[in-house]
């Protein structure tokens, strides 16, 4: 394949990264083929030398949205890289997928803890309105105590979702470099 034909299949397999990104990304390709056809290779060669335009947008995407996913931990930018990792290859729905659905569901279900823990006394009260004869004192403070856990709670999951998003954002890049490592090897 000549350069042109490499450069637009890489091109449009970059199309989901914005325009300036893309336009990087092209032009350090027009280069390699510049550098090689210095050294007298013929840009089928180098072409051939490059590799798989497709295989290179999908390394490069990946790494882009790793790339924002480390700069701005949002849940977006998480999912976005996790996409992105798991179309890498096919063993990666498993080796990805199955982990990030794990650690949503833990990281949900604290959530859910600690918000039902707070909620405790306004569903007590509430409860104390529409059943007047249920009402009871010990129930106000051991509600009131359960708030109290809920928030430590909260305050913790607080800190185990940043942690463990910067944790699956390492398992990621590794994840990338170990495919990067075996495309190159294998």
């Amino acid at each position: 394949m000549n350069r042109k034909q490499f450069l637009s299949k890489l091109g449009s397999s970059l199309k989901s990264l914005p325009a300036n990104e893309r336009q990087d990304i092209l032009q350090d390709f027009e280069e390699h083929f510049a550098i090689g056809l210095q050294e007298g290779k013929t840009e089928e060669q180098i072409s051939a030398s490059l590799g798989s335009p497709h295989q290179i947008a999908k390394d490069m995407v990946a790494a882009y949205h790793l790339e924002r996913a480390e700069s701005k931990a949002t849940l977006g930018n998480m999912l976005r890289a996790v996409w992105a990792t798991i179309g890498l290859g096919f063993f990666n729905l498993a080796i990805v997928l199955g982990p990030f659905i794990a650690l949503a569901g833990i990281i949900l279900s604290g959530w859910i803890t600690g918000i039902a823990f707070i909620a405790s006394p306004f569903l007590f009260l509430m409860n104390a309105v529409l059943y007047p004869e249920t009402f009871g004192l010990f129930y106000l403070f051991v509600s009131i105590a359960a708030c109290g856990t809920g928030l430590f709670i909260a305050i913790g999951m607080y800190f185990a979702t940043r942690t463990l998003m910067q944790g699956f954002i390492r398992y990621l890049r590794w994840n990338v470099n170990l495919i990067k490592g075996g495309l190159k090897n294998g």
